[in-house]
């Protein structure tokens, strides 16, 4: 019997030595040694990709925002607001009730496919239900109202095809140079400034493709309308 207590005390002992040896190497060691190498290789990445705007953070990288007006009395969703940059359409994240506003709690998209309410392959002037094809054709009207000012028409063929649809996750951030350029006569003409200040503005905010051959030069709008409102505050 004492023999018998004495190997169960030892091996009880042995036991709790190991879990506390093991909790904190891989509770405690582990953890703040991969933190520190994320800290200090991968600072951006580590701490979400953050954008910071007068001291405060304001947003990621990673993630789209929305520049839209109040709603108004009545309205189930709000107009865009013209004075800034306008992002990708976020068709699948917009028509739930729980996350219109990017906190995070859901991301996704239509779902509907690229021949969805398509005839013959194309896409009919007037759908008669509420599918892709019709979703493409209103969002194309409102690029083209939208950014159509004085001086400056924006035809249906001038739209880019990131203008008019949403990406699969509704959180892209980056627009084409071809949709940023399309906006500039707008912006311009909301922010009373001059055409040629805000196409550097968009060119200053162009991304290469990465590692120079994969993907298109693109725009984050968040960091474009962050320097837009500095350039306007400086007016």
């Amino acid at each position: 019997m004492n023999n018998s207590f004495v190997n169960t005390a030892r091996l009880l002992g042995a036991g709790l030595r190991a879990l506390l040896v093991l909790t904190v190497v891989t509770g405690v060691i582990y953890p703040l040694v991969v933190t520190g190498i994320a800290q200090a290789a991968f600072s951006g990445k580590a701490n979400g990709s953050e954008i910071k705007a007068d001291g405060k953070v304001v947003g990621s990288s990673l993630i789209g925002q929305q520049y839209n007006l109040p709603l108004k009395k009545g309205q189930t969703s709000p107009d865009p607001d013209l004075k800034w940059f306008q992002g990708r359409p976020q068709n699948g994240l917009g028509t739930n009730s729980v996350n219109t506003r990017y906190s995070l709690i859901l991301s996704g998209a239509t779902n509907l496919s690229a021949d969805s309410g398509a005839v013959k392959g194309k896409c009919p002037d007037k759908p008669a239900d509420k599918t892709l094809c019709a979703q493409v054709l209103a969002a194309k009207a409102a690029v083209v109202q939208d950014n159509s000012v004085p001086g400056y028409t924006v035809k249906p063929s001038d739209v880019p095809a990131d203008a008019v649809t949403s990406s699969g996750s509704g959180l892209d951030p980056d627009i084409s140079t071809d949709y940023a350029d399309l906006q500039v006569h707008r912006v311009a003409a909301k922010n009373g400034l001059s055409v040629a200040q805000v196409e550097k503005l968009v060119k200053d905010h162009t991304s290469g493709r990465t590692l120079g051959f994969m993907g298109e030069p693109r725009v984050n709008v968040l960091e474009l309308n962050i320097a837009l409102k500095d350039l306007v505050a400086k007016k």
